[in-house]
């Protein structure tokens, strides 16, 4: 089971970025590096391709940032928080804030 998944909304806790907010739209290279909205932004320069609609220029995009440089956010303390997996009595493997046992999967 993956700590940080598609859809979550995570806190980059090192590196260039560190602070931002956003939400993870990809988990990339065997899954140890995410792509985070917002985070770790690059200028590319471009060349056109005319026969893919592709326009030349310097655009802005999105680079993977490794998964450890990231936090899951605990909204209840509003920071980063580490996260554990854990069986319930029915079964069930489920994600969990450690530092108040609070449940992240419903």
């Amino acid at each position: 089971m993956k700590k940080i998944r598609i859809g979550d909304e995570v806190v980059v806790i090192a590196g260039k970025d560190k602070g931002k907010r956003g939400t993870v739209t990809a988990v990339l290279n065997g899954r140890d590096r995410v792509l985070v909205t917002n985070v770790n932004m690059v200028r590319k320069h471009q060349k056109p391709n005319p026969n893919a609609g592709i326009t030349g220029g310097i655009v802005d995009k999105e680079m993977p940032i490794h998964i450890s440089n990231v936090g899951l956010y605990n909204p209840q303390t509003e920071k980063a928080d580490r996260v554990g997996i854990k069986t319930l009595e029915d079964g069930r493997k489920v994600r969990f804030f450690k530092s108040n046992n609070e449940v992240v999967d419903t």
